[in-house]
């Protein structure tokens, strides 16, 4: 009885939303190259308010490595791009990340990347917010956040703010009555805010070259001690370090690199868009590394712009360029810079205020979120709810956490889903023919055949004594159920192991990586376990079929994705990964206690084969692909 409950309940959380049959005259026509899958990434990706965290990373945590951090965000970010390319081949929708997962992996699966999706553009929209009301209060000289800091300051743990910004949450509230007053987003707009982005970005890189010192990035305790003994306050200034280019060493760098993730989401975007593009297997694919690249420029080039111009040690993190600017003695710069980037900044909250409610009302509508959240008004067809609902959160947010704080909790959901997804492609590759339609004469013409080709399959004897043989030597050539659950079963505890392995290489790291540390016979056992492993899925047959784009190297470029952004999750911040854990913890009580029992899926199973006809394909693209 035990194991019946349980080997039930196990298909409730892999139950998969299938696919609602479409006609020609639907599919939507091909019509993005190369170049505008490209500009539909960078539009996504691109931020202008990098240089506030550019700040806070170049004097607490990297000094002027932040361009090395940058670049190895950028580097695995690409492995993640990689991965999220054949995700979307192996749906033949428009859709999100969610809705590719729902139908391929499962429905815990899916709720667990919807949910932190959400987090996603709710934490994204909050920062936005705040870094705007960073951006305006410096351009009025600092009134509001003085005024606020003597009449709403907060003696609150860390990873809040120490003022509550009233001017943020009045910013978020603003656009949302915006939207529920039935404004819509702009195509217009959206060009316009892309164009303030590059060219703010691009004064910025051109001025930090023009007025800035190579000395700064060879600065040393000498030169702290003379910025200290000539400076009024001394509380503005940050740690030294050891001097230098890199004064917080390696540890630093990767730190920086956790944070910098934030900056690179944007690949699912141009993931989703291969029923679109007119030539795909190259288009998606290049589109991704393509965009990646120029956002690193970017970004690389206002961290350039900003350690060269001002000692990492001097920086302040909420206005660093003006600051760095005038510092510079180049006064006419920082009000161009500074209007430019608070433009780019209310042109980009307006869009993501826009984005917010879509997922969550494809959530609810499928049941794993309160049915109440579907709620439309009558005259402007805008989801109420899940509108407010978003924007609630994003206001509070923005009014209580700190800008670098939201942008720590955002890094730390990217790296996890980059991870899920890896995940999934590793899982997907190996295993056998899926039904992902409605039309069940496809199931039957996958499964039929396999009892014929794999007799071995119905001989539990046989099966039994062969069973260690079939790890390294399959007995067949394409995948079979078994395969699939010997790929899905080690999988599972490369995982496993690979967070095992990330704490000792933190705890590790913090000793210097020495050699004669006790850490290091364990961190060598643990990576013959993981290569032994990974030689088992390797020799498990892969699913023949043809995707236009497929992951090279499988299955070692998704498990050192993986490994890689499990990493990195252990350097984001104690505070961080548990306000992430709550969050988290809290979309666990709402799926066990209410969507796994009202879901779409469930309702199905329930219901006479005639209501299979009610449509499931929920592939209106969501904020994550819009």
């Amino acid at each position: 009885m035990l194991l019946q409950f349980v080997h039930q309940f196990g298909q409730k959380l892999t139950r998969k939303q299938l696919l609602e049959p479409i006609d020609e005259s639907e599919r939507p026509v091909a019509h993005l190259n190369t170049l505008n899958l490209v500009n539909v990434g960078v539009g996504r990706m691109l931020i202008v308010g990098i240089y506030i965290l550019a700040g806070a990373l170049a004097k607490f945590i990297a000094g002027p490595a932040t361009i090395i951090s940058f670049l190895v965000a950028a580097m695995f970010s690409v492995l993640s791009g990689l991965c999220y390319a054949e995700f979307g081949a192996w749906v033949p929708r428009s859709g999100s990340t969610y809705f590719y997962s729902y139908v391929t992996m499962g429905q815990v699966y899916a709720f667990i990347i919807g949910w932190n999706s959400i987090l996603l553009l709710v934490t994204g929209t909050a920062a936005l917010a705040r870094a705007s009301s960073y951006i305006f209060d410096s351009l009025i000289g600092n009134h509001i956040s003085q005024a606020l800091q003597e009449t709403f300051s907060l003696q609150l743990p860390y990873s809040l703010a120490t003022y509550a910004d009233f001017f943020a949450l009045g910013l978020v509230l603003l656009m949302t009555g915006l939207r529920l007053l039935g404004a819509r987003e702009s195509i217009l707009v959206t060009k316009i805010s892309i164009g303030i982005n590059i060219l703010v970005l691009i004064f910025i890189t051109i001025t930090g070259f023009i007025k800035g010192d190579l000395h700064n990035w060879k600065l040393t305790e000498q030169d702290y001690k003379l910025n200290t003994s000539g400076s009024r306050d001394n509380r503005s200034l940050g740690p030294l370090g050891s001097g230098g280019f890199a004064p917080f060493g390696f540890e630093g760098i990767l730190q920086g690199t956790a944070t910098c993730f934030y900056y690179f989401f944007g690949a699912d975007v141009l993931a989703t868009k291969g029923a679109e593009a007119i030539n795909p297997h190259r288009s998606i694919p290049w589109s991704i590394l393509i965009t990646i690249f120029i956002c690193f420029l970017a970004y690389s080039g206002v961290s350039v712009a900003l350690t060269l111009m001002v000692p990492y040690y001097l920086i302040q993190p909420h206005n660093p360029l003006p600051q760095a600017i005038l510092h510079s003695l180049w006064l006419p710069a920082t009000y161009i810079m500074t209007v430019g980037t608070l433009c780019a900044l209310i042109f980009r909250l307006h869009t993501a205020v826009f984005r917010m409610p879509t997922l969550i009302y494809t959530m609810a509508e499928d049941g794993l979120l309160f049915r109440v959240l579907t709620r439309i008004h009558v005259c402007t067809g805008i989801h109420v709810l899940a509108m407010m609902s978003a924007a609630n959160l994003a206001g509070i947010m923005a009014l209580l956490f700190r800008f670098t704080d939201l942008v720590d909790l955002v890094s730390v959901g990217t790296l996890l889903i980059y991870s899920l997804v890896a995940f999934s492609i590793l899982v997907l590759r190996y295993q056998p023919d899926q039904n992902l339609s409605k039309n069940e004469n496809t199931e039957e013409e996958i499964e039929m055949p396999v009892p014929d080709e794999h007799p071995l399959d119905s001989e539990p004897e046989a099966r039994n004594s062969n069973i260690l043989k079939s790890l390294w030597f399959p007995i067949s050539t394409i995948p079979t159920r078994k395969s699939g659950q010997i790929v899905y079963g080690c999988a599972s505890l490369l995982v496993l192991l690979m967070i095992i392995l990330s704490l000792i290489l933190v705890q590790w790291s913090s000793q210097g990586f020495s050699g004669d540390s006790k850490y290091t016979p364990v961190a060598v056992l643990l990576l013959l376990l993981i290569i032994g492993v990974m030689v088992i899925i390797w020799r498990q047959p892969q699913n023949p079929i043809p995707l236009y784009f497929k992951v090279p190297a499988l299955p070692v470029l998704p498990l050192v994705s993986i490994l890689v952004n499990i990493y990195l999750m252990m350097q984001i911040t104690s505070g961080t990964r548990a306000i992430f854990g709550i969050w988290n913890v809290i979309g666990f009580l709402i799926y066990f206690g209410y969507g796994i029992r009202h879901s779409l899926e469930e309702n199905d199973e329930q219901q006479p084969p005639a209501s299979t006809s009610q449509t499931l394909d929920k592939n209106t693209p969501s904020p994550e692909s819009s």
